[in-house]
């Protein structure tokens, strides 16, 4: 695999197991990234705070504040910083919570590297496409609208903000990116691996689990009843339809 960073992008690991750090830090030197390691929660706020860095690897079993409890302070901050958890704590529930904190994407322990790298990689350039540098490619998810309204939701993509039944919500940059797909293609069926393709930059035989936690967030967000769907509509064989009432082009 071949990964050299234009600049030198900083990685905050955040493990409490030294052999497993040190080895995700030596893996990641080697590829040309800045690597710095916390071993416990109270660390990590502090070096994401002094340091700012461009990807976190999180792990959820740590001493101290746990992972679940650091993701939810960096969230309550920023929205967009890329946070992939490492755990061994792997069971559906797991995933599903660290999604609805915010997290981007969850690799189980022990992983594959080359998929470990691949993901590492994928969210760095997906950062910088949500700066506006388009990736070799990616597809331009430009929205013309700042504000969009379906249904009684409204969001707006300038402050990352959804009016929903539940009230606002603060949309993490994954989710807007989604948003910004669906949107892109509304009325139009599109394929789990598809969307991992666009949305996450992914490519080959990847998990389609990922998908389908971000469509059921999307339901619990946007839809009056989530088990009868009328904008984010599951097509079977196939994948996800966005319908948001308007005429196709």
């Amino acid at each position: 695999m071949n990964t050299q960073p234009a600049s030198k992008s900083r990685i905050l690991v955040v493990e409490d197991e030294k052999h497993i750090a040190e080895g995700i830090r030596l893996n990641l030197s080697l590829l040309g990234y800045d690597v710095r390691i916390a071993t416990d929660g109270v660390s990590a706020l502090q070096q994401w705070k002094a340091w700012r860095p461009d990807l976190i690897l999180l792990d959820i079993m740590l001493p101290g504040i746990d992972g679940f409890s650091v993701l939810q302070s960096i969230r309550l901050e920023d929205e967009k910083l890329p946070i992939l958890i490492l755990s061994a704590k792997a069971g559906p529930d797991d995933r599903v919570r660290g999604l609805a904190h915010g997290v981007d994407d969850y690799l189980a322990k022990p992983f594959n590297l080359e998929e470990f790298q691949l993901r590492v990689e994928r969210l760095i350039k997906r950062a910088a496409w949500g700066r506006g540098e388009n990736g070799n490619g990616s597809e331009n998810l430009t929205v013309t609208e700042t504000v969009y309204r379906f249904g009684a939701n409204t969001v707006e993509f300038d402050t990352g903000k959804a009016h929903c039944k539940g009230g606002v919500v603060r949309l993490t940059e994954q989710e807007l990116k989604l948003l910004k797909l669906f949107i892109k293609h509304r009325g139009k069926p599109l394929s789990r691996t598809k969307i991992l393709e666009i949305g996450w930059g992914y490519t080959g035989e990847m998990t389609t689990r990922t998908v389908d936690n971000f469509i059921v967030r999307f339901r619990k967000y946007f839809e009056e009843n989530p088990k009868k769907p009328l904008f984010f509509k599951s097509v079977r064989s196939v994948g996800y339809l966005f319908d948001d009432g308007r005429a196709t082009d």
